[in-house]
């Protein structure tokens, strides 16, 4: 049996139009819905710039592999974390947590939009949304 790391890169791309778009919108509709909620808690501004990159920091593990790169990447860039922060802020009345989690759904959804996606093992480049870099006619252009 080959396993994915063994097989030639996933086939670009990976998401084809109009679902990439519809997957691009949905990242829009995330950013600006976390921001909205962000500036209802009251939270600094500031914070939110300053930690809105945050999450980037799990590119470092792609200086271990990309298989550890793309799992690392993905735990962090996956909505599920910032939805049990919100989850656990609610039920324990922390509400000081709120804002974390609204700008770690913020940098997710912009990170979608703009078409990067969940990374897979075969590299850096190979996401759910399509291969970075290189796109078939038929793929939205980079909103860059």
């Amino acid at each position: 049996m080959t396993t994915f790391s063994e097989s030639k890169p996933w086939p670009s791309p990976a998401v084809a139009s109009p679902v990439l778009w519809w997957l691009r919108l949905e990242g829009l509709a995330v950013a600006m819905l976390s921001a909205i909620f962000y500036a209802r808690t009251g939270a600094s501004w500031w914070l939110f710039a300053a930690l809105w990159l945050l999450p980037d920091l799990s590119f470092l593990a792609y200086l271990d592999g990309p298989r550890l790169g793309s799992y690392c990447y993905n735990a962090v860039h996956s909505y599920l974390l910032p939805a049990v922060l919100v989850t656990a802020a609610l039920l324990l009345r922390q509400a000081p947590l709120l804002p974390f989690a609204l700008l770690w759904f913020n940098h997710i959804g912009v990170d979608r939009l703009l078409g990067y996606g969940l990374k897979y093992p075969g590299g850096f480049g190979f996401t759910h949304l399509g291969k970075l870099g290189k796109r078939p006619p038929s793929a939205p252009a980079p909103l860059r």
